[in-house]
């Protein structure tokens, strides 16, 4: 559902920006001793508010303030595991995902924060379409955009850390994404977008969980490049639709 209003505002590399951000949570929980993932979601958070807030003011380009938090939060991630004493830890299932690492506690925050993001979109939906639509005319007809445009930020925060343990800080903008990309092709409606954009993300995490225990590679990057390869299909067959439509348009034209 998130998919599907970061690819309509155009938050593609701000959503990658506040994921990459949450590495420096991953390695600060480490190295204090708690619970990485709750690190990933402070850092998340606070990406999403410092950039919503930096961006709002236009003081400079969102795309240097993006580019910086994504740089600061992957450089802070490496400081903290280098601070760690004795060994470091296996960092990979943060980075590309890893469905056999995911404990009771990421599992509780999971839901949590998936329950979360649902009910807000949904109690909200009106004024979503509205600020979708067109945010200055939203904003005249009394929704609040700027409370909008951050309470959009932090859900990106809170889905980027739902993502990460399935297919990991690298790869968690392809699943963002993907399936909402590939239900735009499929409708206009906001709401089926939606709606096709849960169903073909299941779809997608279900059968690349099932070829990777098959084959016996990542489950993050199996999913994402069934995810990925789905989309340029329907991408593929979409635009040999349309140009066998317009073949029939222009000869019906040209009968006539």
């Amino acid at each position: 559902m998130i998919g599907v209003i970061v690819i309509e505002k155009k938050l593609v590399m701000m959503s990658g920006g506040i994921a990459h951000t949450a590495y420096g949570g991953v390695g600060l929980g480490y190295l204090m001793g708690f619970e990485p993932i709750l690190g990933a979601f402070i850092f998340s958070i606070c990406a999403a508010i410092g950039i919503g807030y930096i961006k709002r003011k236009g003081s400079t380009s969102s795309d240097v303030i993006i580019g910086l938090f994504w740089s600061l939060g992957m450089a802070l991630g490496i400081l903290f595991i280098a601070l760690m004493p004795g060994y470091p830890p296996d960092l990979s299932s943060y980075l590309f995902g890893s469905i056999l690492s995911v404990t009771k506690a990421d599992l509780y925050l999971i839901i949590t924060l998936t329950c979360i993001v649902t009910l807000v979109i949904v109690t909200l939906y009106h004024d979503w379409k509205a600020y979708l639509f067109d945010e200055e005319f939203a904003s005249i007809i009394g929704v609040r955009t700027a409370f909008l445009e951050y309470l959009l930020l932090i859900l990106i925060a809170m889905t980027v850390v739902v993502l990460i343990r399935v297919v990991g800080i690298i790869l968690v903008l392809a699943l963002i994404t993907a399936p909402a990309a590939t239900a735009g092709m499929l409708t206009s409606n906001l709401k089926k977008r939606m709606i096709y954009s849960v169903l073909l993300g299941s779809i997608f995490c279900i059968s690349g969980l099932w070829i990777s225990y098959e084959l016996n590679i990542a489950s993050g990057a199996s999913i994402v490049i069934l995810s990925v390869m789905c989309y340029f299909i329907f991408y593929i067959v979409r635009s040999f639709h349309t140009r066998l439509t317009r073949k029939r348009v222009a000869g019906g034209n040209e009968f006539k």
